[in-house]
């Protein structure tokens, strides 16, 4: 078996708001992959591959990741998949789309574009310095209270039904998979996703809302898969050489954030949302906490337990390969979240694939 990428610790900083608040930082990085937790009535020291903190640029992110590799491997044919976790404003999005204030007209300075900006553009690097062409298509998903809909088809998203076959795992059926001719037309879809203006396509259809601790909450999980077709250029096309081709898929997932609806304040239908993203996180630590143990040891895998889980079965325990982003706070206000987070990242190191 081979190991997926090690889960990565982000640290973001303390904002406005817990600075106002009077909040002090318990969460400090060492600088030799391990942070360390000081409270007052918690002292506990975690080990990771990469820990990167409040300081850490987004290209240091990238780099140190393991990013860089995973969008390697998707070019050579494997199924790999990238996801961030963590509570409710803990730098999920940030992290793998950038600032939320960009669009075509104002784009974000090229030093904070997230980890999916940068994969379009390692992308294109791959593909020059291989001499390969690459064939791109991308689809757009949400799961909003445990239906799954299609961000990209035009119209009012409609629920999407979620099946499973012997060859394709767990699919969903009539999702829309949209053609790029450039890496750029993949990065004007994140535009569009991160811009609310109309026509609706990406993620501005995304639902998201304001509560107590972050004024752009994410109310659904997202999951942007670029599908990559690899065909290797024949240096002596007259020889008529065949050369095969390689399909691999590149997926970012942005979890929508832990809450407690005592520190968020959500009532009506925040609640309601709260509940399902709450619920399908449950899962999907479930899932991972039998997938860390021994495969001799492991228990049936409750994958369908979420639509969550069961989208992601392939990535977690299948034939994928996966990198976690961690982001946490580090408020003493966030504490016990961030410890959740911490302990929920230190399980998924021990999850082993079969690429």
């Amino acid at each position: 078996s081979v190991s997926p990428s090690p889960p990565a610790i982000r640290v973001r900083p303390l904002t406005c708001t817990e600075t106002r608040r009077g909040d002090r930082q318990v969460v400090h990085s060492l600088g030799d992959g391990t942070v360390h937790v000081s409270a007052a009535r918690h002292d506990a020291t975690f080990g990771f591959s990469a820990v990167f903190d409040a300081g850490a640029s987004q290209e240091a992110v990238f780099e140190g990741s393991g990013m860089r590799q995973l969008v390697e491997l998707a070019i050579d044919g494997f199924s790999c998949t990238v996801f961030a976790f963590g509570q409710t404003g803990s730098g999920k999005t940030y992290t793998l789309m950038g600032p939320l204030a960009q669009s075509e007209t104002r784009p974000a300075a090229p030093g904070l574009l997230g980890l999916m900006q940068r994969s379009f553009a390692c992308l294109l690097e791959q593909s020059r310095s291989r001499s390969s062409d690459l064939a791109l298509s991308a689809s757009y998903l949400e799961i909003y209270n445990e239906q799954v809909r299609d961000l990209l088809s035009p119209g009012p998203p409609c629920a999407l039904p979620l099946r499973w076959s012997k060859t394709r795992g767990f699919y969903v059926e009539n999702q829309l998979s949209v053609d790029f001719e450039s890496l750029e037309a993949i990065a004007d879809l994140l535009l569009q996703a991160l811009n609310p203006a109309p026509p609706p396509a990406g993620s501005q259809r995304r639902r998201t809302s304001a509560h107590a601790l972050n004024r752009h909450s994410s109310r659904s999980h997202a999951l942007l898969t670029i599908h990559v077709r690899s065909r290797a250029v024949s240096v002596h096309p007259a020889l008529g050489t065949a050369c095969p081709s390689k399909q691999g898929t590149l997926c970012f997932v942005d979890l929508a954030g832990s809450e407690r609806v005592k520190e968020t304040g959500s009532s009506g239908e925040l609640s309601v949302e709260a509940n399902n993203i709450n619920r399908s996180l449950l899962a999907l630590g479930h899932c991972i906490s039998l997938l860390a143990k021994p495969r001799g040891k492991r228990t049936h895998i409750p994958y369908r337990d979420s639509k969550l889980t069961r989208l992601l079965a392939r990535s977690l325990g299948g034939s994928g390969i996966t990198l976690m982003v961690a982001c946490i706070s580090p408020s003493s206000h966030c504490l016990s979240e961030t410890l959740s987070t911490l302990h929920y990242a230190s399980r998924a190191r021990r999850v082993t694939t079969r690429p």
